[in-house]
């Protein structure tokens, strides 16, 4: 956490970029394990880095994962479950995976076009929303700003809820993203990196700085 601003950088591939982010301040690090993604590791990737991250929560990140899954994750040593889906998923899923690793641990990333809010039903089955920018053929990972606006809404009609700010942030924008949205949790992924799955470490570092210097302003 960086002076009130929690930070989960995702999309990492290697252990010393996962390291590095620990370093740098960020409270949760993500791992993708949706084959489609050009930041995808496998289990036996994420097992093998899992024993070297302690003191930060790993977050594992998939697409409308069966409820046995998540069940598996958790027991390859994540302890923070970042599911990606339709917004019209029956909601019958949404409390399956409520249930197999709690409304505490399961974070809910829909994918929620415009004129789309957060139905007051899912709610009650976590307590972390993840809002990433729109697309409608991906799930999240488009290196673009999202609507800000909307975002800042779904904060002040809900503010007992955890809500992650996504999508597109940068060190050069996410001082301008704190002020305009009120997010006290930010993702990073693509703002940081040199390559999909490979984080420059100095902008790595920027982040943080850019971060630290929005949250004193």
């Amino acid at each position: 956490m960086i002076d009130g601003i929690q930070i989960k950088v995702c999309g990492l591939t290697s252990l010393v970029d996962a390291e590095v982010a620990g370093g740098c301040g960020a409270d949760c690090l993500g791992f993708v394990l949706h084959a489609k993604s050009p930041r995808h590791v496998s289990m036996a990737q994420f097992r093998s880095m899992a024993g070297r991250l302690s003191g930060r929560h790993k977050v594992a990140v998939d697409v409308e994962p069966a409820a046995d899954a998540l069940l598996a994750m958790r027991d390859a040593g994540f302890d923070r479950f970042q599911v990606h889906f339709r917004h019209d998923l029956p909601i019958q899923a949404i409390e399956a995976w409520s249930k197999a690793v709690g409304a505490g641990n399961l974070w809910l990333a829909p994918k929620l076009p415009p004129g789309v809010d957060v139905p007051e039903a899912w709610l009650g089955l976590t307590q972390c929303i993840l809002m990433d920018t729109f697309d409608s053929t991906l799930f999240g990972g488009t290196g673009r700003t999202g609507d800000w606006p909307k975002f800042r809404l779904h904060l002040e009609r809900s503010p007992q809820t955890t809500w992650i700010l996504s999508g597109g942030l940068s060190p050069e924008n996410v001082g301008e993203a704190l002020a305009g949205t009120g997010a006290r949790f930010v993702d990073v992924s693509s703002g940081v990196e040199s390559a999909p799955g490979v984080k420059d470490h100095a902008r790595l570092k920027a982040f943080a700085a850019a971060v630290h210097k929005a949250a004193g302003a």
